[in-house]
């Protein structure tokens, strides 16, 4: 665990930035390369995103990677839907460290 880490007191706003794992092939693949992807708050940002997994979890980030998806139009039963917008993040953590994404916070 790292210095900052440990200092680094967890806040209600670290809760609402991570919102789910994303537990997907795709994710479940670039585990075997120390990263871990959440669902996270359209207006995070790489370093609040950082400081969020750093302190829930407390384990060092050597960097973090952003993707917004558009929500796409669908139809449901003859309607029109749209689905939400939604950002992920890709988490790379530094070497030895883990995240058990299926225990919960």
């Amino acid at each position: 665990m790292s210095k900052k880490a440990a200092k680094t007191q967890v806040t209600p706003r670290m809760y609402d930035i991570l919102l789910a794992p994303v537990i997907t092939e795709k994710a479940t693949m670039g585990s075997e390369h120390g990263q871990v992807t959440f669902k996270v708050a359209l207006d995070a940002t790489k370093p609040e995103i950082k400081d969020a997994v750093e302190a829930i979890f407390g384990v060092e980030v050597k960097a973090v990677n952003t993707l917004r998806l558009k929500g796409k139009t669908k139809r449901f039963r003859g309607y029109k839907g749209r689905r939400s917008d939604i950002k992920k993040a890709i988490v790379t953590l530094a070497e030895g460290q883990t995240v058990d994404v299926t225990a919960g916070v």
